[in-house]
C-alpha cells in the first residue's frame, strides 16, 4: 500500500507542462493556490478545478498517479469532509437523529472543502514534482530566491536541503514498506487491537526508520564531502534557465484563471 504513495517522484517527460521553466512552475503554484484560497464559492472554485483538470492533461501524467497522490491525505478529506457536513448549519434540513443534524448547506461546504483539498495537491503535486526533476528545482528555488543573498541568507542550502528533503519522501516510503514487511515476517501484528494498542505497534517500524535515516544523511554528507561540495558559493550551472514564449502564455493563463475567479465572485455577490 505505502508502494502507491507518489508524493515526491519524478516522472520524466516531454509534455509542454515539463517543458516550462521550473521558475515559472513554481509562481504559477503561488498563483494557483491564491485562485484556490481566494474561490469562496462553488462556481469559482469548479473553474479552478477543471484548470487543473487542462493541466493534468496537458502534463501527460495518468489520473491514477494523482489519486495516489491523495492517498496520504485520505484521512484528512474524511474528517475535514465528516466535520463540515455535522458542523455547518443551515436553512435545508436532510437528516435528524437526536441532537445530530444534516443539512443541504453542510453536504455542499463539505464538498467544497474537500474539492479544494483535491485541487491542492493534485496541481501543485504536477508542477512541482511530477514532472520537474530535483536539480532543475533546486537550481530554481536558489534563482527565484537570490535576492535575499544580500541579506546574508543561505539560499543554496536553503534550495538544496528543500529539494533533498522532497527527493527522499519517495525513498523513506519505501524503506518504511520493507520494514513493515521485515517485522511481519517476525509475527508483528500493526491491524488488531484499540487505538492505544495499534499505536505501541508502531514502535517496532519508527525506530528502525529513525536509524535508516540518520544512516543516510550521514551516508549522504559524506558522498558530498568526498566530491569537495562546499556550498553554492563560485558554483556555476551546466544547464542556464532561461523563460520561454510558453512560460509567459502558462503566467497568463494562470494569472486570467485569479482574475476570472474575483470577477465571477463578483459577479455572484451582485
Amino acid at each position: 500500500m505505502l508502494k502507491d504513495i507518489t508524493l515526491g517522484q519524478y516522472f520524466p517527460g516531454d509534455s509542454i507542462v515539463h517543458r516550462l521553466d521550473p521558475r515559472m512552475k513554481i509562481i504559477i503554484s503561488i498563483i494557483y493556490i491564491t485562485a484556490i484560497f481566494s474561490a469562496s464559492s462553488m462556481y469559482t472554485l469548479v473553474g479552478v478545478f477543471l484548470f487543473n483538470i487542462l493541466l493534468i492533461l496537458l502534463s501527460g501524467i495518468p489520473f491514477i498517479i494523482i489519486i495516489k497522490a491523495l492517498k496520504p491525505l485520505v484521512f484528512i478529506i474524511i474528517f475535514t469532509g465528516t466535520v463540515n457536513i455535522f458542523m455547518a448549519g443551515g436553512d435545508t434540513l436532510l437528516f435528524e437523529l437526536g441532537f445530530i443534524k444534516v443539512h443541504l448547506e453542510g453536504v455542499l461546504f463539505a464538498a467544497f472543502m474537500i474539492l479544494r483539498i483535491v485541487s491542492l495537491v493534485s496541481a501543485t503535486s504536477v508542477l512541482i514534482s511530477y514532472t520537474t526533476s530535483p536539480t532543475v528545482l533546486t537550481d530554481a528555488i536558489e534563482r527565484l530566491l537570490a535576492p535575499l543573498k544580500k541579506i546574508k541568507m543561505p539560499v543554496h542550502e536553503f534550495a538544496m536541503m528543500m529539494t533533498i528533503a522532497l527527493r527522499f519522501i519517495p525513498t523513506l516510503i519505501d524503506e518504511t514498506a520493507k520494514i513493515i514487511n521485515a517485522q511481519k515476517a517476525r509475527g508483528a501484528d500493526f491491524y488488531s487491537g484499540n487505538i492505544l494498542k495499534r499505536a505501541k505497534a508502531l514502535v517496532p517500524i519508527l525506530i528502525p526508520l529513525m536509524i535508516s535515516c540518520f544512516r543516510r544523511a550521514d551516508e549522504l554528507a559524506t558522498a558530498m564531502e568526498c566530491r569537495c561540495y562546499k556550498g553554492g558559493e563560485g558554483r556555476t550551472k551546466m544547464k542556464r534557465l532561461r523563460y520561454a514564449g510558453r512560460d509567459f502564455a502558462a503566467f497568463m493563463l494562470s494569472a486570467a484563471l485569479v482574475a476570472g475567479v474575483y470577477v465571477v465572485q463578483g459577479l455572484v455577490l451582485n
